[in-house]
């Protein structure tokens, strides 16, 4: 069925005069509406994280000069209802009530557009200005759900567009209507209280029929479409468990075989760098200083560049498998063992999620209502095998484990992230500690063919924040690295260092799990950035990628090095990480038991791999 599309009445074109103070544009809608990939569109991916007056979160945010005017816009966390009491409707009410906004773009599923009305009805009643956006036209039609723009714009008596963020079909017109709407606006609207006003006027059922009558018509609940006929071998109760597990193995199996090698044209890019540019650069200086930004800082950034290829690829991976609606089913698939720790589906994702990044992650479980599902989410997300981490272990595994055995261990060392977190959510869940009984509802998307340029603005996004971060850390971690393995001044080999003695001082309690002192000294920098914990490691030896890992090679036993895998996967998550749990739970006694908890974790099991192997082997 074709979707008839409305006469442009709510233009405008009346030009007004620049004003100093922005303009704000706030976008808000359901979670998978396509809300956020509208507005990398409109601010070309220029979009970066900000901090609110009154919020505990950061939101995106990006300023373009629009007609001699700037226009503020800002994407807000996906709300199912501006009544509701997730911590995720609270941020957006927050924001309505302390910050102004000009005009508010309400993203809606077009396939689900008679499920999701309700918040353009809401946003109108508080008297927000609004332009209503429904994304997925084209999926819309493919599932016959029939939408006559015209009478939907008369009954919401708004700007209403049909479009496909995914392929930038009606994006322009949507585009202009912004602008024109903007340029109507004759004040910013702030709203005294959301949650008081929707107590004194409830939105009424009446009211959604009468917009949704003649406008919408959705097709029968029993059609069967291509994500039915998929989703009866992937969502099998005996198949699709198997299948989810096969499709991460040969994720890991792809990462691995085609990732390592790109590291070797990034090596020889920052050794020819090295000894052509820089050797020469700094050879007027003192020897102490070439000696500090070689083996310092330069040494960092050049492993972590090494490196670069291989989390970009990762991130490629992972944001097609979420587009393509796969990560959801896996979701569900998952959330009757979930049940048994005391979880739900909603966790499982987090805990993909935090394949990225524990950060994000920690932040994603506001999405949950339960306070104590929350808590015990956040306890077992560091867990999680970040993309941070990921570089160390492909870096150390290729010592230990060279060819496809490599690739099979770092997919057992995700199954072990995943056996250990549920663990212990298992443990206490039998305690109680965490008692839990809200229920789990997820919605399945229908399967989607991922594009390539939405892929590169969600990866270009994440590797910004990646390299913005890795960065940062990465001065700060090498040069307190470098300090300790070059003071006192005449330390021999490094041993009677600063670092050869800090590494000494935890011999007695990191010999017993096969860690040497330089390897511990790595752990205790990676608290900083778990980035920086393999630009330690070379910074401690002094040597260069492929030199460090010739002298690992001699210096490490398979236990000794999968033992410190083990260690690095399950040990205190890294600073950010931990501050981002405090600002979520508000709790620094659950921050400090969180990271205490991860210590005697990670050094049972590496206590028990290591003595167990040497005792078999």
């Amino acid at each position: 069925m074709t979707i008839t599309a409305p006469p442009n009445q709510f233009q405008n074109d009346s030009p007004r005069e620049p004003k100093n103070k922005p303009k704000r544009v706030a976008f808000i809608g359901q979670p998978n509406t396509g809300k956020s990939t509208l507005f990398n569109k409109i601010t070309k991916a220029g979009a970066g994280v900000a901090n609110w007056p009154g919020l505990t979160v950061d939101l995106m945010r990006a300023e373009l000069n629009l007609n001699d005017q700037v226009v503020e816009f800002v994407d807000l966390p996906g709300i199912y209802d501006l009544d509701g009491f997730t911590d995720d409707e609270k941020v957006v009410q927050t924001f309505l009530e302390t910050n102004s906004v000009d005009l508010v773009v309400v993203v809606l599923n077009a396939v689900q557009v008679d499920r999701q009305i309700r918040i353009p009805l809401q946003l109108k009643a508080l008297g927000l200005p609004i332009i209503v956006i429904l994304n997925m036209a084209d999926e819309a039609k493919r599932f016959n759900v029939g939408i006559d723009l015209v009478k939907l714009q008369k009954n919401l008596n708004v700007p209403t567009h049909a479009i496909s963020a995914k392929y930038g079909t009606g994006c322009d017109k949507a585009y202009e209507s912004i602008l024109s709407s903007l340029e109507t606006v004759d004040q910013s609207v702030t709203i005294d209280s959301v949650v008081e006003y929707f107590k004194e006027h409830p939105t009424q059922q009446a009211e959604l029929d009468q917009v949704i009558e003649g406008s919408i018509n959705m097709p029968a609940v029993n059609i069967t479409t291509l994500t039915n006929r998929i989703d009866r071998w992937l969502l099998h109760p005996g198949f699709g468990l198997p299948i989810f597990f096969a499709t991460m193995f040969l994720v890991f199996w792809f990462i691995w075989s085609i990732g390592i090698p790109t590291a070797d044209p990034v090596d020889e890019l920052t050794g020819w760098f090295q000894e052509s540019l820089l050797e020469p650069a700094l050879s007027p200086f003192p020897s102490i200083v070439q000696d500090f930004v070689v083996e310092g800082p330069f040494s960092g950034i050049a492993t972590v560049f090494s490196f670069v290829p291989l989390v970009a690829l990762f991130f490629v991976v992972m944001t097609a498998l979420e587009d393509s609606g796969y990560l959801s089913r896996a979701a569900y698939l998952i959330d009757v063992l979930m049940e048994k720790c005391g979880l739900d589906g909603r966790a499982f994702v987090l805990q993909l999620m935090g394949f990225g990044c524990n950060v994000p992650a920690v932040m994603g479980t506001r999405v949950m209502r339960s306070r104590a599902m929350r808590l015990l989410s956040m306890l077992i997300i560091p867990f999680s095998l970040c993309s941070a981490r990921l570089q160390v272990f492909v870096f150390i595994l290729a010592v230990i484990l060279p060819g496809p055995s490599g690739a099979m261990a770092l997919f057992g060392l995700y199954i072990m992230s995943f056996v250990v977190a549920y663990l212990i959510a298992t443990i206490f869940n039998f305690t109680g500690q965490f008692k839990n009984e809200e229920p789990f509802v997820v919605e399945l998307p229908p399967y989607r063919i991922p594009t390539a340029k939405q892929v590169f603005f969600n990866v270009w996004n994440e590797m910004k924040s990646f390299m913005t971060k890795v960065m940062m850390f990465m001065i700060l971690g090498t040069t307190i690295t470098w300090f300790l393995t070059n003071f006192p001044e005449g330390s021999a080999e490094g041993i009677d260092s600063y670092a050869g003695q800090l590494g000494s001082f935890f011999a007695p309690v990191m010999n017993p799990i096969g860690i040497s002192p330089f390897l511990t000294v790595s752990l205790i920098i990676g608290f900083v950035a778990k980035e920086v914990q393999l630009a330690a490691l070379a910074t401690v030896y002094g040597l260069s990628n492929d030199a460090l890992q010739a002298q690992l090679a001699m210096d490490l036993t398979l236990a000794q090095g999968f033992s410190y895998l083990l260690f690095s996967l399950l040990y205190i998550p890294c600073l950010t990480t931990l501050g981002t749990i405090f600002g979520e739970s508000k709790s620094i006694k659950f921050t400090v038991f969180s990271a205490t908890l991860s210590l005697c974790v990670a050094w049972v099991i590496s206590f028990s791999f290591y003595n167990i192997f040497n005792l078999i082997f």
